[in-house]
């Protein structure tokens, strides 16, 4: 199983929108998906038509009073699942510092299911804590969304020396350009001179666009009502880098 964790310390950044349609296209694609909803937001959850809410809440989860297997719960969409939110899950941080171990904790938690998915998309949220630490040790790669904008990138930056200090090893960090909007000034030129600075950004650019935002309304992935829009096209360029990207550090190692 290949764990993706969505992840950017800013929020706003389109970051649960890549989650939902890049674990959709990689189930489309017929790979076993599952996503676990680490936001006590709830907004992946919401958009997959499910109630954040786990039984027992985040404590149990975490630890193993309540098997994995009995919280996921099915999707309308073949191959997809989804390990909802709970608004408990804002205490996760300190669940996990009361364990020994965090990160072999949050393995533990996630072994008695890795031989049945694929893939493992984690919508993580947007800040530096406990919790990210783990995230970022036990995935195969980070996917960062990244507005064009100063801000954006000076929490990319922050990320990036995060990632560096805690020796992550073999991760692959993969940011992409999410909310573009050509006609502001600032974003071409940010699309044009970051990627000297940022060698592994993606190519692949997520519009500012309205059929996105229409996510919350649907209800719904957005390549699953509006597949051959411009967006939905963008996301499926962004999958199909991914999945290179997976297969050539796969290749190295």
């Amino acid at each position: 199983m290949r764990i993706l964790a969505t992840y950017s310390i800013k929020g706003g950044v389109g970051k649960t929108a890549a989650a939902v349609n890049l674990a959709y296209l990689a189930a489309l694609d017929g790979a076993q998906t599952l996503v676990w909803d680490l936001d006590p937001q709830g907004a992946a959850s919401f958009y997959f038509r499910i109630k954040p809410k786990v039984k027992g809440g985040g404590r149990k989860l975490i630890h193993r009073d309540r098997p994995i297997d009995d919280l996921i719960k099915g999707t309308d969409y073949d191959r997809l699942d989804l390990l909802p939110s709970d608004f408990s899950f804002r205490h996760l941080d300190l669940v996990l510092d009361q364990t020994k171990k965090p990160t072999r904790q949050m393995l533990s938690v996630l072994k008695p299911v890795a031989d049945e998915y694929d893939y493992l998309f984690l919508d993580c949220p947007p800040n530096i804590s406990l919790l990210s630490e783990c995230v970022i040790e036990i995935a195969d790669a980070i996917v960062s969304p990244v507005i064009p904008t100063t801000l954006s990138i000076r929490t990319l930056d922050q990320l990036t020396r995060f990632i560096e200090k805690n020796d992550c090893g073999n991760l692959e960090m993969m940011p992409f350009f999410s909310m573009v909007d050509r006609r502001k000034n600032l974003h071409r030129e940010v699309i044009e001179t970051l990627p000297e600075h940022c060698p592994n950004l993606l190519s692949a650019l997520i519009p500012y666009a309205s059929d996105i935002e229409r996510m919350g309304i649907e209800r719904a992935p957005l390549c699953s009502y509006s597949g051959k829009s411009r967006s939905a096209k963008a996301y499926r360029l962004l999958w199909d880098e991914i999945k290179r990207r997976l297969n050539d550090s796969r290749a190295v190692c």
